[in-house]
This record gives C-alpha cells, structure tokens and sequence, in this order.
C-alpha cells in the first residue's frame, strides 16, 4: 500500500497473474485535518488513522485471496448474494474494519505497555529500591517481547510474505527519492530498510517510554500501572515527532545514527522481497501517482472510485 497526497493504493496480483489495484480516497475530515497540523497530538490521530485504513487495505488483499481460492460456481453465487446488499454491506463492512483496526491497535499497545510492567514487578520486585532503574529493566523486558514477537511471525509463511511486500515498499521509496527509473532491476539494488517506517515508531516508543516515565516517580503497582496508562498517548505523540526528526537529519554527518535502531528492527520486520514483488509494489506506487496528479488536475473525483471505496479498478 502507498499513500498519496490525495490517495491510498494497494495493489494486488491476483491467481491470473493479473494486477488490481484498490483506490481509496483521502477523504479526511476538516477537524481530523486540523489536529494533523497540531504538535504531540497529530502524531495519535496519524497512528489511529492507518491503523482503521491499513486494516481496510489488508482485507482487501484477504478477501482478493479467499475470491481467488473459491470455485467460480460459488464465486458467481457470493457475488449475486452481494449485489443485492452491496451498499449496505459496503458501508457496513468499511465502518466495522476501520473500527477493529483502531481497537487492535488501541489493545495491542496497551496490552504491550502493562505486560512489561507485571513481568518486572514480578521478578524484580525487590531487586533494587530506584524507580528509574526498574523502569530500565522494564523497557528491557519490552524489547524482549518485541523481538521474539516479531521473530516469531516472521517464521509464518503469510506473514513472511507480508514482510516481504513491506521491504519491497521500502526499496520503491527509496528508488524514487534517489530519482531512479522505476524498473524491478533498479528498485531491488536498493535497500529494504528505510527511516519512515511503522518499525522505527514501535522501537522509539520503548526508548523514549523509558525516558518519559522516569520523569514520573511511582510508590507501587497500582500507580505505576495507572501512569503507564495515563502517559501512553505522550509516549506516542513525542515518539511520531522525534520520528519526523530523525528522518529530517538522516543525510547530516554524525545525526544519521538516531534513526539506526528502528533501522535495525526492520530487519525482522522487511524481507529481501522476490521481484514479482517488487513488481506489485511498483504499480501500487505508479498508480497513486497517477492519481494524485489527476485529483489536482481536476480529471478523478472520489467518485470516479466505485462505491466510493471499496470496488478496485483493474490495471
């Protein structure tokens, strides 16, 4: 998936080998717009929001597989069944994937959070006296769970390929900023892992927690537990803005190293992609470009996408 300025394309290879693309527009509202302009807090909206869009991106490429294991007997009967409801189970379907993505993502960071804290309580309770120093070992403990985490994943086939996807993403962008030609064999000389990049985010969220909540003494479980609580929306919001940062400096000498470990968690969360990914990646790109460049000239509206959303227009 690439984000426009005015779009969001995902592209897919379907079973024929054919490339479909699904086009979603940008289509923010004014008061989602002007909290995206506001320091600390653009950072939880900017989270939240690709969080219920990337989901919708994903379900596309699910049920585009599903679509393409099902018999065409009971693919031609699925898509009758869905004529007849098809605005009302689009609307459906869009408001209820948007809406587990955020909760996932809400649930999943602070299951992520509080975890930690038990685990360190529970087997450093009376190690040591200084707050800080617990607070250490829990961001240690953190990291742990992350890297085995996604090491673990990544062994999964699906998700190794969703990984895969991710690096060839990486290696498009990266082409692109350099001013290459988009071609497979210029892409993959590129490498998969990039400065702007979700992992970077999550590995930021554990060094900065650590720095943010040592600010903040504790007495006990209860408290430490309810000012982890209390203080995840700062970590993020400070965590997207030294993000931007960090990808700002990365060409000054010496400034280059502050974005290295998020640099370094994208090598479990990037594979080498093979090139008929990096193929796919290339027309995802191509075509938000495309689009983008129509949307300012005035030739594609929102609704020259069927449905508005979620019908992909074949390339």
């Amino acid at each position: 998936m690439f984000g426009g300025k005015h779009i969001n394309v995902t592209a897919v290879r379907r079973k024929n080998q054919e490339i479909t693309f699904l086009e979603v527009p940008r289509s923010d509202k004014s008061w989602v717009v002007k909290l995206r302009k506001i320091p600390l807090l653009r950072g939880l909206v900017s989270i939240i929001d690709s969080s219920a869009k990337g989901s919708k991106h994903l379900n596309y490429s699910a049920e585009s597989y599903a679509e393409d294991e099902t018999e065409p007997e009971d693919l031609a009967e699925q898509e009758k069944k869905a004529k007849k409801k098809e605005e009302g189970w689009s609307l459906g379907m869009i408001f209820g994937v948007a809406v587990m993505g955020i909760l996932s993502f809400l649930f999943g960071k602070l299951i992520f959070t509080l975890v930690p804290v038990f685990v360190e309580t529970f087997l450093f309770k009376d190690a040591f006296d200084n707050y800080i120093l617990h607070n250490l070992v829990e961001g240690g403990i953190k990291l742990i769970l992350l890297l085995v985490y996604l090491w673990a994943i990544s062994l999964t086939p699906v998700v190794k390929r969703l990984f895969q996807y991710h690096g060839a993403e990486h290696k498009v962008i990266s082409a692109f900023e350099a001013g290459e030609e988009l071609t497979v064999a210029n892409v993959q000389k590129y490498s998969r892992l990039h400065y702007r990049c979700g992992s970077s985010f999550m590995m930021l969220t554990i060094i900065l927690g650590v720095i943010i909540y040592s600010v903040f003494p504790w007495d006990n479980l209860v408290e430490r537990v309810v000012q982890r609580i209390v203080l995840l929306p700062v970590v993020i919001g400070i965590s997207f803005e030294v993000l931007k940062g960090t990808n700002a400096v990365r060409d000054i000498p010496g400034l280059k190293y502050l974005g290295y470990p998020g640099l370094w968690l994208q090598l479990l969360t990037t594979k080498e992609p093979k090139d008929e990914m990096v193929e796919v990646s290339i027309a995802s790109f191509n075509r938000m470009r495309e689009l983008d460049a129509a949307i300012e000239a005035g030739a594609y509206t929102e609704a020259n996408v069927s449905g508005g959303i979620l019908d992909p227009a074949k390339g």
